[in-house]
């Protein structure tokens, strides 16, 4: 498991702190960009209201991103159900409800764009087990640097 070293920046560092300054980092990139409806939808069945976080178009992709980077090989599925909630049903018991799909999906299609993932379609050929996406040398490059760019622009700043 070379992957999950410690030294390695993307354990290094407290996730919800890797990730700001990943959605940070893609937010310079411009195959990530937010599309115009997802201004206008929910992130899940289960939420009530549409998303207000400026942000969380960048945010959900460094963390579907991390996700990646820690499971090797993760498909549309599996991403759905970890960003699942309960849903409210009023005086019924409430419910696991996976998230919506379109917003992971385009996120994916987005990283395939950039050339941070690629599609495991066919298992034949490679070792995984699973079908899904899987992280190119370039996306471990771009996620593992993600502290040394942040720690030089700080050092440049003071």
């Amino acid at each position: 498991m070379e992957n999950k070293t410690k030294d390695s920046s993307v354990y290094g560092m407290i996730p919800q702190e890797y990730n700001l300054k990943l959605a940070q980092a893609l937010k310079q990139l411009p195959e990530f960009q937010e599309p115009e409806w997802a201004r206008f939808v929910k992130s899940s069945p289960s939420k009530e209201r549409p998303i207000e976080d400026p942000d969380f178009w960048h945010k959900r992709a460094a963390s579907i991103l991390r996700q990646i980077y820690k499971h090797r090989v993760v498909g549309v599925n599996r991403l759905r159900t970890k960003y699942g909630s309960k849903k409210n049903r009023g005086f019924k018991p409430e419910r696991f409800i996976k998230a919506g799909g379109k917003i992971i999906r385009t996120i994916l299609q987005q990283s395939d764009k950039a050339g941070f993932t690629e599609s495991l379609k066919e298992l034949r050929g490679s070792k995984e087990k699973r079908m899904g996406r899987k992280l190119t040398e370039k996306g471990k490059r771009f996620l593992e640097d993600i502290k040394w760019k942040f720690k030089k622009r700080k050092k440049l700043n003071q």
